[in-house]
C-alpha cells in the first residue's frame, strides 16, 4: 500500500481540475483548453534554466573528452531519448555511437507498447553495461513519473562506474532526483487526460532534450552564428541548404558555394574557412582539428597568421 500511495501522489498522476468535464466540451473549448495547458509546460522548462546550464557543462566536458552521451526511458520518454539522439546525426554530424538512445523493451518498443519493459530493473542494468560504459561518460535517465525502475537500476549502476548522471523528470522530489547528479525537473502539473504523460510531461521532456543536446553541439563548435555547419548534406535538398549555409556565412553567391563545397568535399565548415580566410582545404582541416572544430577561432587564426 505504501508504494501504491507514493504512486498517487506523483504530480503527474493528479486530477486536471480543470479538464474533469473535457468529454462534454465543445472542440474548440476542448482545444483552447489544451492549449493553454501546454502553455504550462513552455513555463515549467524555464524555470529549470540552472539545472540545465550544470547538465549541459557536464555532457559538453564529457563528450569534449572523448566520452559517449546515453538516453535511456521507456514508453514516451524513450522514445524522446531515442528521437533526440537519432536527429544529432544528420543535423550536426554525430557518430552514431557518441550519442546512443536506450529504450526499455529495445527497438520494438518504439512502435508497439511494451509497458511492463519499465519495471524490468535487471533489464535496466544489463542494457546500460551492455553498452560498454566508462568512467566519464553520460547517462541521461528520462522518466517522467521519476520512479521507473528500468531507468534507476542503471542509474545505480553508472555512479558505481564514473558515469556522469543527468535526470529528466516532471515530478519533484522523486527517486530519480536522489540518484542523478543533476536533476532537470519541469513540473508542468496534472495532465487533460489524466496520467497521460505524452502529454504535457512530453513536451517539456522534449523541450529539455532540444535544449541539452542543441546547447552541447553549439559549445561543441557544430554551429557557426546560427548556422548548422556539421550538416550532412546527404540528399539534393540539403546540398541546397549548404550551399545557402556557405553563402550566409560568407556573403558568396549561391553558385561560389556550390564550387567552394565541391573542393571541400560537401564539407561546410572547410568550405566557409577557405573563402573566409582565403586558404586551401588542407589548411583549413588543419587549424580546425586545431581549434576543436570551432569555426569562428579557426578563422581568427588564419587571420592572424597572415
Amino acid at each position: 500500500m505504501e508504494g501504491k500511495e507514493r504512486f498517487d501522489n506523483l504530480v503527474t498522476e493528479q486530477r486536471n481540475q480543470a479538464a474533469q468535464d473535457i468529454d462534454t466540451l465543445p472542440i474548440n473549448d476542448l482545444i483552447r483548453l489544451m492549449n493553454e495547458e501546454d502553455q504550462k509546460a513552455v513555463a515549467a522548462v524555464a524555470e529549470q534554466r540552472a539545472q540545465m546550464v550544470k547538465a549541459v557543462e557536464i555532457a559538453t566536458a564529457a563528450l569534449r573528452r572523448g566520452g559517449r552521451m546515453f538516453y535511456m526511458g521507456s514508453g514516451t520518454s524513450g522514445r524522446l531519448g531515442v528521437l533526440d539522439a537519432a536527429e544529432l546525426l544528420p543535423t550536426f554530424n554525430v557518430d552514431e555511437d557518441q550519442v546512443k538512445a536506450i529504450m526499455a523493451g529495445g527497438s520494438e518498443a518504439m512502435f508497439r507498447p511494451i509497458e511492463q519493459a519499465e519495471d524490468n530493473a535487471e533489464a535496466g542494468r544489463q542494457d546500460f553495461l551492455a553498452q560498454k560504459p566508462q568512467a566519464g561518460d553520460v547517462l541521461v535517465g528520462i522518466t517522467a513519473s521519476g520512479r521507473t525502475p528500468y531507468v534507476l537500476a542503471a542509474l545505480d549502476e553508472a555512479s558505481g562506474l564514473g558515469v556522469h548522471t543527468i535526470g529528466i523528470t516532471c515530478n519533484p522530489q522523486s527517486a530519480l532526483a536522489s540518484r542523478a547528479d543533476v536533476t532537470v525537473a519541469p513540473v508542468v502539473g496534472p495532465e487533460v487526460v489524466t496520467g497521460s504523460t505524452r502529454m504535457k510531461a512530453g513536451t517539456a521532456q522534449k523541450l529539455v532534450l532540444n535544449t541539452l543536446s542543441t546547447a552541447v553541439m553549439i559549445q561543441l563548435g557544430k554551429v557557426y552564428g546560427n548556422l548548422m555547419v556539421d550538416m550532412l548534406p546527404t540528399n539534393e535538398k540539403l546540398r541546397r541548404r549548404a550551399e545557402r549555409i556557405v553563402a550566409d556565412a560568407t556573403g558568396a553567391t549561391v553558385t561560389e558555394a556550390a564550387s567552394l563545397l565541391r573542393q571541400a568535399g560537401w564539407k561546410i565548415k572547410e568550405a566557409i574557412i577557405m573563402q573566409e580566410a582565403s586558404c586551401t582545404l588542407a589548411e583549413a582541416e588543419a587549424v580546425l582539428q586545431a581549434h576543436e572544430g570551432r569555426v569562428s577561432a579557426a578563422i581568427a587564426e588564419l587571420k592572424h597568421q597572415t
